[in-house]
C-alpha cells in the first residue's frame, strides 16, 4: 500500500527551485535565462508556477545547479497529482471491473 502524502505538502517544482535554489545563488531572471537558452519569459513561468517543469527543463536544472532532474520530476508529478485530486469527485468515471 502506498503511503499518501498530504496535499498541503505538495509544491510546484518550479516555485522550489526559485526560492530554494536560484534566489539563493543570487541569480537573476535574466542570467538564468539566458544560461538556460530559454526566453526570460519561459523560465519566469515555471518559476511562478504558471507553467509545468518539463523534462528538458528539469535537465537543464540539474547541470546548472546540480539537482537531480529525476527528483524535480517526481516533485512535480507529485504536486500534480495533489492539484488533480482537489476535483477528484468531479470525474465521472464507470468502474470497468465486473461485479
Amino acid at each position: 500500500m502506498a503511503i499518501k502524502i498530504h496535499p498541503s505538502f505538495a509544491i510546484h517544482a518550479g516555485e522550489w527551485l526559485k526560492s530554494e535554489i536560484v534566489e539563493a545563488h543570487g541569480v537573476s531572471i535574466n542570467e538564468l535565462a539566458e544560461a538556460f537558452g530559454v526566453s526570460r519569459q519561459t523560465i519566469s513561468a515555471v518559476l511562478n508556477g504558471r507553467a509545468a517543469l518539463t523534462a528538458d527543463m528539469a535537465i537543464r536544472f540539474e547541470n546548472g545547479f546540480g539537482v537531480k532532474a529525476e527528483t524535480l520530476l517526481r516533485m512535480h508529478a507529485r504536486y500534480e497529482l495533489a492539484k488533480a485530486r482537489e476535483h477528484e469527485s468531479d470525474l465521472a468515471v464507470k468502474s470497468l471491473i465486473a461485479a
